[in-house]
């Protein structure tokens, strides 16, 4: 079942819905079935090598460094 994002033409207000093949669906908000829906973003639009940068950062403090490579590990601050 995926998740689709939707705006309701109906209120205006947008939601994410898990939706079946078989099901309608309809605004959460109001139960109007007037929905259209949207595209919706895979990730962050700008920071995902912000957050991976700062997930290896906090990992590097912690001492979890099995998922670094020899060459990324040379390169640590020591």
């Amino acid at each position: 079942m995926p998740i689709y994002d939707y705006r309701c033409t109906a209120c205006g207000r947008t939601s994410e819905l898990l939706v079946r093949s078989t099901t309608v669906p309809t605004c959460p908000h109001c139960a109007s079935g007037a929905l259209e829906r949207q595209v919706s973003l895979t990730a962050p639009q700008g920071t995902s090598r912000a957050l991976v940068a700062g997930a290896r950062r906090a990992a590097a403090r912690e001492g979890h460094f099995s998922h670094y490579s020899k060459a990324e590990r040379a390169k640590l601050p020591k």
